[in-house]
C-alpha cells in the first residue's frame, strides 16, 4: 500500500495493498478501499463507505459523507461504489438514510466530473457520466449509460432511464424516459437520443423501432395507457420498445413528456 505520510486512516479501516493513498487524505473508520484504487490527494472518505477495484479519486472529493436530511439522527447506513469509477474535483456522494434503505449505491465505470453531486439514498447503475455540477436529490435512481447534463438537477424519488440523456441545466421533476433526450427548466422531452444510441451501436431497426413508439407516445392522440398498449401490439419484438413500456409502467411521479 502507497500511503503518504500525511494521510489520516481511523482505527478500522481497510484498505487493499494495492491501493494508494495519496497525501492528505483522511479515511473514516469500516472503510474498505479495493485493489488498485487511487485516492489522489486531500480525499475525504467517511463511515461504512465501500470503493471497489481501480477507482480514481480527485482533489477535494468527499464520499461518505452524512446525508443532508433533517430526519438522520446518525444511524449507521452505508455508502457502496464499485469498480473504475472517476470522481473529480469536490465530488460529493452521501450515504442513505434509514429511512431510504440505509444505502446509496453506485455501479462501475461511471465518470463523475467537478463538482457533481449525489445525495441519500440514490442508486447510480454503470457506465453513467455525469457533468459538471450534475445533481441527485434524494432517492433518485439512474439506470446503466445515461448522461446528466451540467447544472442539471433531478428531484427526488425521480428515476432517469437506461440511456437517457438529459442536458444542460434541465430541471427534471418526474421520470426521464430511456433513449429520450430530455431538456430544459421545466424538462420537456425532445426525441430519441438518435446520434448518442447510433455510437453506442445501437442497430438501424431498433432506432427505427423507438422512434416509432415515442411517435406512438407523444404524437398520436391515445393517452399514455393506451399508446403503451399500442407500443406493446406493435413492436414487442424489441427488447428497447418492452423495456421503454415497463418503465413507463413502473413510474409513480410520472414521465416528463
Amino acid at each position: 500500500m502507497a500511503t503518504h505520510p500525511t494521510a489520516i486512516i481511523q482505527p478500522g479501516a481497510e484498505i487493499d495493498p494495492s491501493a494508494e493513498i495519496g497525501p492528505y487524505c483522511i479515511i473514516g473508520p469500516h472503510v474498505k478501499i479495493g485493489a488498485n484504487t487511487r485516492l489522489i490527494a486531500h480525499v475525504f472518505v467517511d463511515n461504512d463507505t465501500t470503493l471497489g477495484v481501480g477507482n480514481v479519486v480527485h482533489p477535494f472529493a468527499a464520499l461518505g459523507g452524512p446525508p443532508q436530511d433533517l430526519k438522520f439522527k446518525g444511524e449507521q447506513t452505508r455508502l457502496t461504489i464499485g469498480a473504475d469509477n472517476t470522481f473529480r474535483e469536490f465530488v460529493t456522494i452521501n450515504r442513505g438514510t434509514a429511512g431510504g434503505g440505509g444505502e446509496t449505491t453506485i455501479g462501475d465505470s461511471n465518470f463523475f466530473m467537478a463538482y457533481s453531486h449525489v445525495a441519500h439514498d440514490c442508486h447510480v447503475g454503470s457506465q453513467t457520466i455525469f457533468a459538471n455540477a450534475a445533481t441527485l436529490a434524494g432517492h433518485v435512481t439512474v439506470e446503466d449509460d445515461a448522461t446528466i447534463g451540467a447544472f442539471s438537477g433531478v428531484h427526488q424519488f425521480c428515476r432517469v432511464g437506461r440511456h437517457g440523456f438529459i442536458g444542460g441545466y434541465t430541471v427534471v421533476t418526474q421520470d426521464a424516459l430511456p433513449f429520450v433526450k430530455t431538456v430544459g427548466n421545466r424538462a420537456e422531452a425532445f426525441g430519441i437520443n438518435t446520434i448518442g444510441l447510433e455510437r453506442k451501436g445501437f442497430s438501424p431497426d431498433a432506432l427505427s423501432a423507438l422512434r416509432k413508439a415515442y411517435r406512438i407516445l407523444f404524437q398520436s392522440k391515445l393517452n399514455t395507457g393506451q399508446a403503451t398498449e399500442r407500443i406493446e401490439a406493435e413492436l414487442s419484438e424489441y427488447e428497447e420498445c418492452r423495456y421503454l413500456v415497463s418503465f413507463i409502467r413502473a413510474s409513480t411521479r410520472g414521465i416528463v413528456k
